[in-house]
Formats: C-alpha cells, sequence, structure tokens
C-alpha cells in the first residue's frame, strides 16, 4: 500500500481528499504544435526558404533551383506510474480516495509533459537524414536581461522581452502564428516592479500579473515554475544582452525563460495519457491505480524559439 496513504488516518469524518499544491497538468500543451506519431521515432519534413531568379531574356535556359530539405526525429518516452490502495485505507479514512490519487497522477503526467517540451526546446534537436545530426539553439537565439544602467545582469524586464519579440520579427516568423513566453513568478514580478515608475507600460503589467490579462508585446505568458536554472557557461553583452561575448558571465543563478511561436515547437504524442483502476490480486487484491503515456518532442525550427536568461536568487 502506498506509505503515505497512513497521513490521512484521522478520527474526524472527512469528505474531500485535499491535494498539496502543484501545477495540476501541462500547461504548455495547447502552446506548441500537436502530432501524433506511430512507432518509437518520427521524422517530420522542413522546407526552406527560396528565391526567385530574375528572366532576364527571351527563350532563357529553364533554372533549376534545389528547394532546401531537412528533417528532424522525434524519439517516444514512454512514462508510468501506479499506487495501491487497500479496502482498509478506504474504511480508515471514510473516504474513497482512488479519484483523487488518479487525477494525481494525471496532473503528474501533465508536468512530465512540459517538462520534456522545455528540454527538447532548450536541448538538442536531431536532424539529418537518420536523425543523428544534433542541432542545438545557437546564440543568436539567445538573450539576457540586463539592467538600465548597463552593468550587470538583471531579472525578466520590458526591453528583453523587446529585444526577443526582434528576434522573432527579424527571422521573418508569421505574426499570425500565435507566441507565447513562459516565464515563472519571479520573472513576473520582476517584470511589474520594472515598470512601475519607468514604463507606461505599467498598467498593462500590473494586469498580466494579477491576471486580468494574458498578453504583452504579442505573447502570451504562461507562468511554469519548471523552468530551468541554465547549465550553459557563456558570455554576454551588458550592453544589449546578446550571448556569446562580452564581460558578463552567465552562471546557475540565471534561469532560461523561453519565448517561441506555436510551431516551432512539437510535441508528438505515441500514447496520450491513459489511466486504469484494477484489482490486483497478488496484493491482497488492493486496488492498483495506474497511468501511463508516451510521448516526445523537438524543436522543429531554431528561428521561433528564443531562450531569455534572466538572473534570480
Amino acid at each position: 500500500m502506498s506509505s503515505q496513504i497512513t497521513t490521512a488516518f484521522v478520527k474526524q469524518y472527512k469528505d474531500l481528499l485535499f491535494h498539496l499544491s502543484q501545477q495540476k497538468g501541462s500547461r504548455l500543451r495547447g502552446a506548441v504544435r500537436n502530432e501524433m506519431q506511430k512507432g518509437s521515432e518520427a521524422f517530420y519534413e522542413r522546407l526552406g526558404k527560396v528565391t526567385a531568379v530574375e528572366k532576364t531574356s527571351r527563350h532563357s535556359d529553364t533554372p533549376l533551383i534545389d528547394t532546401p530539405h531537412s528533417r528532424r526525429r522525434v524519439t517516444l518516452t514512454d512514462y508510468e506510474y501506479a499506487d495501491l490502495i487497500d479496502d482498509q485505507d478506504k474504511i480508515r479514512t471514510l473516504i474513497d480516495p482512488e479519484s483523487p490519487y488518479l487525477q494525481a497522477q494525471v496532473f503528474a503526467m501533465g508536468r512530465a509533459m512540459d517538462e520534456k517540451i522545455i528540454n527538447q526546446a532548450l536541448g538538442n534537436a536531431y536532424s539529418g537524414v537518420d536523425g543523428s545530426t544534433a542541432v542545438g539553439l545557437g546564440d543568436s537565439q539567445r538573450l539576457t536581461a540586463v539592467n538600465d544602467a548597463g552593468n550587470a545582469g538583471a531579472n525578466m524586464n520590458v526591453e528583453v522581452l523587446r529585444r526577443a519579440k526582434e528576434i522573432l520579427d527579424a527571422n521573418d516568423v508569421d505574426e499570425m502564428i500565435p507566441r507565447y513566453c513562459a516565464i515563472n513568478a519571479s520573472a513576473l514580478q520582476s517584470l511589474l516592479a520594472e515598470t512601475e515608475v519607468t514604463s507606461s507600460d505599467y498598467n498593462v503589467v500590473k494586469a498580466l500579473v494579477q491576471g486580468q490579462v494574458d498578453t504583452f508585446l504579442g505573447f502570451k505568458f504562461i507562468r511554469l515554475e519548471l523552468l530551468p536554472a541554465t547549465s550553459l557557461t557563456s558570455s554576454f553583452s551588458y550592453t544589449d544582452g546578446s550571448v556569446g561575448s562580452g564581460s558578463g558571465t552567465l552562471d546557475s543563478t540565471y534561469k532560461s525563460m523561453i519565448a517561441w511561436a506555436q510551431d516551432g515547437l512539437l510535441l508528438s504524442i505515441g500514447k496520450d495519457i491513459e489511466t486504469k483502476i484494477s484489482e490486483r490480486a497478488d496484493k491482497s487484491y488492493a486496488n492498483q491505480v495506474y497511468s501511463r503515456m508516451s510521448i516526445g518532442a523537438t524543436r522543429l525550427e531554431e528561428e521561433k524559439v528564443v531562450e531569455i536568461f534572466c538572473k534570480q536568487s
């Protein structure tokens, strides 16, 4: 039986089992491209930009132009989770915990889904004919938040968001494609404090923090506490936050926020979240609550993803 169920053995009557504070399910699934996948690996084809050739004379030779073609590999990962609930547990708690336990597992699966998307957004994508060529997110798609004085790294601010928007725009990312920005609570509060006195954006950002609006500078914001501390050791410029050169140095006090266009990230689903509750004869006929899923993810296009380093204590 679950080693934690005894914490609910109480004398007084209870009719609810409360979940501790946690992210309840995936927050990123609806913000990325979703595809169904058969087989352990799948390839997603990509066509690049081509340039038309000017015709300069009559009856000229037909120009043959190779269309840039590439692909991205997605490999499925299996996840599962199970717990046992004895009949005695039901009697002692005066409730039937099966449904809340099942819900807790679904929440856990959703968080695992978000972690997979985050890791693939910031890590290597795999390209080439056989999908063995690792492709990282280049420094041109990375930014560091810096302070107004231009002498230190900073937490999230309006200026670095503007620069992230500029990167996507300069890459000719279609503005009709929904754009998102995943930031944590610290970055969100920093954004509010940064604009309180100095910026006319204050009222908009205040409404964002309070949940009254969820869009700013064209980004729909998703609060996510799963965002990782950076493992990248690199320099950055105190002038414009560009990464790869300058007198600033990234370390583990910086966390990675992510700005992206929806179809720049892919979630591939081999088997969606599946749950079962069944009786286990080999476990004194306890009920087993079981969940599983098979998913993969990849960054489809580097030009549609921007990693933003924000300094946090």
